[in-house]
């Protein structure tokens, strides 16, 4: 069984050659704007709107790494910040008493 594509030659249509296609792996591009996107999320979320974009930073970073993502230190970075985040909403919410918090 052949799992490439046989092409034959304009010069010898009895050639035959391999137009083998390199193994990419599928969904790396994805999983790699998911670290990207999740460290931007949880960046942000340190600064407004902690209380959503600290949950889907998480997500997104541990998506990315479940996935086997090739910027790894940046899905890392995202899932610290995304985990900062709650941390950050929590301590404020501690001190004013309240669900939400301003400076």
């Amino acid at each position: 069984m052949q799992l490439t594509a046989v092409r034959t030659t304009a010069r010898n249509p009895q050639r035959t050659e391999d137009t083998a296609v390199p193994a990419r792996r599928t969904g790396v591009r994805d999983t790699d704007g998911m670290a990207v996107a999740s460290f931007v999320l949880g960046l942000l979320g340190l600064l407004v709107l902690n209380v959503f974009l600290g949950p889907i930073a998480i997500t997104l970073a541990a998506v990315a790494l479940w996935r086997g993502t090739e910027r790894r230190g940046r899905a890392l970075l995202g899932l610290g910040l995304g985990i900062a985040d709650l941390v950050v909403l929590a301590t404020f919410m501690a001190m004013d008493q309240t669900v939400s918090w301003s400076l």
